[in-house]
């Protein structure tokens, strides 16, 4: 019984071990899948993002829009029955004074005669067909114009999409450059413990004064300080990335390190002549513009006849079995008169063109303004990170200076904190500088119309 027990428990352990390794041991996630790259960022947005989901909605309603204006090159087919019970009784007719005195009635008599009380059912079902035969192009202008308007909604969603995409851009190199001020704060501190550590031991052996101390920790408290105030500043960042990919419960953890100087070749009349040419939401103004020119034909065509075949077949009677009956036709609808609805339907229409041309060129204009100006932080951008490596490796420089002048006894705790002050600003600019060439290379892309 005992072997048994074992032999129990050694099957057990086996299929346990079994069963650990087959699921990867997946309750401790592995480094890797912590890593969150700036592509996938995009794709999680655009798959996640309520933004997008209400355009694909509304591009639907565009879709299901042509299908309707489409209908009337199709028949349309109708059923229709009813009941009724109702009297049949119909007017006295006036009789001559000769059948009168045949009858042996009075004129009296015959008009002051009584109705019969007796109702009848009455039974009917008809089935209706029409097939529009020639309406002049109305129907070709409405579904024109639908389809126009679905492009034009088409177009909406791919400008949705890439403000989505450059916006995640924006907060994956905001949270990049909060951390790397992080580390910044983070050097700076640990410099300064350093330079505490260093003052003290001086101070000790005679050789610095407490005011080198007490300036030391005060230094120190103030790294202490900034550096919270980064930390504070990543949090807020890291939010703001998961709120832009559209799932704000989602941890971010590493992130690919992307604040790196590259320079974006292209020229400014190039960047122009390509966001004339590809930004959806110009394009998608120049389709709504297309969409009101075929609502003006369709509503013009609307002064002029329709015609229509129909046929109905029909069961009627008052009572079973009922009579059926079958007719076929034309139908031609010749509108007199429509207390002026025709005329401001074209009015209106005609309006409407007239805004959507003013739109599309507000728009152009915007979009050169727009490029113009990215193109100009792109630019200054691109010259404030050269700079910046200059100033960092020089505030480098003179902090080593400093630090060495400060042990050999001949340099100022003031040197000393005035150096680190500009090593950490200087640092700071450079991140910054990075920072502001990303976002506006991602901008420009954006500007010019190019899918994430």
């Amino acid at each position: 019984m005992y072997r048994n027990y074992c032999r129990i428990n050694v099957v057990t352990f086996l299929m346990t071990l079994l069963f650990l390794a087959s699921n990867g041991f997946a309750e401790e996630p592995s480094a890797a899948a912590d890593r969150l790259t700036l592509q996938e960022a995009v794709e999680i947005a655009l798959s996640h993002h309520p933004t997008l989901m209400a355009a694909r909605g509304a591009l639907q309603v565009q879709q299901a829009l042509v299908g309707e204006a489409r209908s009337n090159y199709f028949p349309q087919l109708n059923l229709q029955g009813n009941y009724t019970r109702a009297t049949a009784n119909t007017a006295p007719s006036v009789q001559s004074s000769q059948a009168l005195s045949q009858t042996g009635q009075t004129l009296n008599q015959a008009l002051t005669t009584a109705p019969s009380n007796t109702s009848f059912n009455n039974y009917a079902a008809t089935l209706n067909l029409q097939q529009r035969i020639f309406d002049f192009g109305k129907t070709v202008a409405d579904v024109e114009s639908a389809r126009e308007t679905m492009q034009s909604s088409g177009l909406s969603e791919m400008d949705f999409r890439q403000t989505v995409a450059v916006n995640v851009k924006v907060a994956y190199f905001g949270l990049l450059q909060a951390r790397r001020l992080v580390q910044v704060q983070e050097e700076t501190v640990r410099q300064n413990k350093e330079h505490l550590d260093q003052t003290r031991g001086f101070f000790q052996a005679g050789t610095r004064t407490r005011y080198d101390v007490t300036t030391a920790e005060v230094n120190l408290t103030n790294a202490q300080l900034n550096l919270i105030n980064a930390q504070n500043a990543e949090t807020v960042a890291r939010v703001t990335l998961a709120n832009a990919m559209g799932v704000p419960d989602r941890p971010i953890g590493e992130l690919e390190d992307l604040l790196s100087f590259q320079k974006f070749e292209i020229s400014e009349d190039q960047a122009i002549q390509e966001a004339l040419a590809n930004r959806p939401d110009l394009l998608s103004l120049t389709a709504q513009r297309r969409a009101a020119d075929a609502t003006i034909r369709s509503a013009r065509r609307s002064y002029f006849p329709v015609l229509s075949g129909i046929a109905d077949y029909t069961w009627r009677g008052q009572d079973y079995p009922l009579v059926w009956n079958w007719d076929v036709g034309l139908s031609l609808t010749f509108p007199l008169f429509s207390g002026y609805l025709t005329q401001s339907q074209v009015a209106a229409a005609e309006s409407n063109r007239i805004v959507a041309d003013a739109n599309e060129e507000v728009l152009r204009q915007n979009v050169i303004l727009q490029v113009h100006q990215v193109f100009a932080n792109l630019k200054d951008a691109g010259e404030r990170v050269q700079t910046s490596e200059i100033v960092v490796r020089q505030a480098e420089e003179n902090l080593d200076l400093a630090n060495g002048r400060f042990q050999a006894g001949v340099g100022t705790t003031v040197e000393q904190t005035d150096a680190q002050v500009l090593l950490t600003n200087a640092k700071t600019s450079q991140v910054q500088a990075l920072y502001d060439y990303r976002v506006a290379e991602a901008q420009l892309q954006k500007a010019m119309g190019r899918k994430d």
